[in-house]
């Protein structure tokens, strides 16, 4: 039996832990420099609060045993952060990282053995012909003479502005569809989706199910919980009953990711481009006894069919569209051209 809460009580719990997720220290025995205490420290929290294991069939004790082997007592600091980022490495998960003073570990092939499918100099120059509207990181324009509306949000870490949403669906009004491009969309606030989603939308709608780890074990999760979508709400200006299309790329991760999985379950949405990178999971934070921070996925954010969301959207059917450098570089972008043929019929 699936809970059901709304959207916003979920986040509210989410927001007192922090916006990136919970930060817990950890307090182990010896010195806080011992290379053992410290790979230990990392192993044990993994092992505890990673939420992905048996979806990325990762036999995380077995290689944590393998890895320590190749620690030494007086292993220096460099060595050891290196090793730790290779152990996490096998978890293939952009939201895992290692922190320190020095640097931070970052796993990058969840976009890095792809295409990229953009390119941000062959949109200004040959489509918006460096011009358009910016207002709160967006940028947009009407694209004539179909009348279709493009908006671009490069990124959600900074809080997308209502009033500047506002201005933006109110400039569509005469669009007969409209373009949303978020390729290379990277994440940051989870609040910026039911923001956004809440101007395509006349009711509550089910966007996706979370679980909480509420123990150690690889399976101790709480009972799902439903991320219902409000709304905008009154006297905010919303843009419905036209077609949408969503541009996305293997770049577009975390809340990005998000973004997709709800709109997709819109019936005037498509989703148009390459599936994007995942990152269905919010992250947790944590400290290892010399005081660096290790942040990882620690609960699974499924889509409104309780589907994981982790390994990326797929976009919608027929709609998957690439671009090669080739035609990037002579100014064609074949993403965008296929959805403004899609909106212009």
């Amino acid at each position: 039996m699936k809970n059901t809460g709304s959207y916003i009580f979920v986040i509210a719990i989410l927001l007192t832990l922090g916006l990136g997720g919970c930060t817990e220290p950890m307090g182990y025995g010896g010195s806080v420099d011992d290379p053992y205490a410290n790979f230990d420290g990392l192993a044990k929290v993994v092992r505890e609060r990673y939420c992905f294991f048996a979806q990325k069939d990762v036999d995380w004790d077995s290689l944590c045993a393998a890895y320590r082997t190749k620690v030494t007592p007086d292993m220096n600091p460099v060595d050891l952060y290196v090793l730790m980022g290779e152990l996490l490495d096998n978890l293939r998960d952009g939201h895992v990282n290692l922190s320190t003073s020095f640097s931070t570990t970052y796993y990058k092939k969840w976009w890095s053995d792809y295409p990229q499918d953009f390119d941000n100099r062959t949109l200004q120059e040959y489509y918006l012909k460096f011009g358009g509207f910016q207002t709160s990181g967006m940028q947009y324009c009407i694209f004539l003479p179909d009348t279709v509306g493009y908006v671009r949000i490069p990124s959600f870490n900074t809080t997308l502005s209502k009033t500047g949403l506002d201005y933006i669906m109110a400039f569509m009004t005469p669009a007969k569809g409209l373009i949303i491009d978020i390729r290379d969309n990277g994440g940051g606030y989870l609040t910026n989706v039911p923001e956004l989603v809440g101007r395509f939308i006349d009711h509550k709608v089910l966007g996706g199910w979370i679980r909480h780890k509420t123990g150690p074990g690889p399976d101790e999760f709480s009972d799902p919980y439903a991320l219902e979508y409000e709304p905008a709400e009154q006297g905010r200006i919303q843009f419905l009953g036209k077609p949408v299309a969503v541009l996305t790329n293997r770049s577009c991760f975390s809340a990005a990711n998000d973004f997709v999985s709800v709109m997709k379950e819109l019936d005037q949405v498509r989703i148009v481009g390459a599936t994007t990178g995942g990152g269905g999971g919010m992250p947790f934070s944590s400290e290892l006894p010399n005081g660096w921070k290790i942040r990882l996925s620690a609960c699974p954010i499924n889509n409104a069919r309780d589907e994981i969301t982790e390994f990326g959207i797929a976009p919608s059917p027929g709609c998957e569209v690439h671009c090669t450098a080739e035609e990037l570089a002579a100014g064609k972008d074949a993403i965008l051209d296929f959805a403004y043929k899609l909106l212009s019929k």
